[in-house]
């Protein structure tokens, strides 16, 4: 998928019944189309979960099951958990070929006042963060920073995709598993804060586990490494807009087992905490691991 139009195609369900939805998946012609991108699930799951209640989403729980086919489209079926007055709770499944290859939890609340602090970013960095208009974008790197890239590591950061991408300091050896990317939509987005909400889903699974893998001298698109996402936690704090650009300040913790788990916070451009991520993904080596990013 390479426009924000088409992403916002594949977000626009298919209504069969009562709690039950269908979600197209990208062109045949889409590049490297060999199973179903996990954001896309993400993001069509909460919005089948959003059509089936009148409050906003402030937190999701997921687990990927299986590798999505991306010949068939796929199913999702909502479980109406709770209704409250102040919270609604919804399940999702993702269905292919009869069985579930995604299954996911949304909490819902509505807004209300309340006590309000966040971690700032100059206490998660080292040192001055670049804007976005001062961090060069895919299309505009440097031929010697490219050349630095393995191959599968290239490819994937040059794709076309309808999530701009401009991450800080790519092609250099991390000392710390930390990565930044500034991202936003490619284009501008509708005034519907849910759908700003599901964009947001779609783009934190795109670069997220490639922290776990930084210090070790490897990517999870090398062809060393057996990678899978397992799990998605996301939490939204604060409005935002998914078509402004966002901060997403990534580590891992911890990486052992072929686990590595890897966090997320996302501020926008005036510092503001808006979301945080939290994901295990498998990360198995395959023979001898080589290729750094």
């Amino acid at each position: 998928m390479s426009t924000t139009a088409e992403l916002l195609q594949l977000l626009d369900l298919e209504t069969l019944e009562d709690n039950l939805f269908r979600g197209r998946n990208p062109p045949e012609s889409w590049p490297f189309r060999t199973r179903v991108f996990g954001g896309q699930v993400l993001a069509q799951a909460l919005v089948a979960a959003q059509r089936t209640v009148d409050l906003a989403a402030h937190s999701l729980h997921a687990y990927f099951l299986l590798a999505g086919d991306p010949s068939v489209p796929i199913l999702y079926e909502v479980e109406r958990v709770r209704d409250g007055r102040s919270f609604a709770t919804r399940r999702t499944v993702a269905i292919q070929h009869g069985r579930p290859i995604f299954i996911m939890s949304v909490s819902f609340h509505r807004e209300e006042p309340g006590l309000d602090h966040q971690i700032d970013l100059e206490a998660e960095v080292e040192g001055e963060v670049p804007a976005p208009e001062d961090v060069p974008g895919l299309d505009a790197l440097a031929a010697d920073v490219l050349e630095r890239l393995p191959a599968p590591v290239r490819d994937y950061w040059l794709r076309p995709r309808p999530i701009e991408l401009k991450p800080i300091g790519l092609g250099q050896t991390h000392s710390v598993p930390r990565r930044m990317v500034w991202f936003r939509a490619a284009a501008t987005l509708p005034d519907a804060p849910d759908l700003h909400r599901a964009v947001l889903a779609y783009a934190t699974d795109m670069t997220l586990l490639e922290a776990t893998t930084l210090v070790h001298g490897t990517s999870v698109l090398g062809a060393g490494i057996q990678a899978a996402s397992l799990d998605h936690a996301l939490w939204i704090h604060r409005p935002f807009r998914a078509d402004g650009w966002l901060l997403y300040v990534q580590d891992s913790p911890s990486a052992s087992g072929a686990r590595g788990l890897a966090r997320g916070l996302i501020y926008d451009e005036r510092r503001r905490l808006v979301a945080s991520v939290a994901q295990e993904g498998l990360i198995r080596p395959i023979g001898k691991v080589s290729g750094s990013e």
